[in-house]
């Protein structure tokens, strides 16, 4: 699965890691349904980090299509909100 971090570029994830990320973002959905500014920030930067740990960076040149788009690490509460489709950032 091809994942753009938004202003940093793409990212390749192997489908063995979804449940990982699906958890992280789980976890930033109830930071940002609770309204808690650290906690969203603290779980933003953990599901990226995990992205970036996990997967393989593909060339500045590549041309694949993503299918996945993640917020910037610092990107507000309310830019993130608005992302968040029925399933969270990555779909389970």
């Amino acid at each position: 699965m091809i994942v753009r971090i938004m202003g940093e570029g793409q990212i390749d994830i192997a489908e063995a890691d979804l449940d990982v990320l699906n958890a992280l973002d789980s976890e930033l959905e109830a930071a940002i349904a609770a309204g808690d500014e650290e906690s969203f920030r603290s779980r933003l930067h953990d599901l990226l980090d995990k992205v970036r740990h996990v997967g393989k960076a593909l060339p500045d040149d590549s041309l694949e299509p993503s299918e996945l788009i993640l917020p910037p690490a610092d990107a507000s509460m309310d830019e993130v909100r608005e992302m968040l489709g029925n399933e969270g950032l990555i779909p389970g």
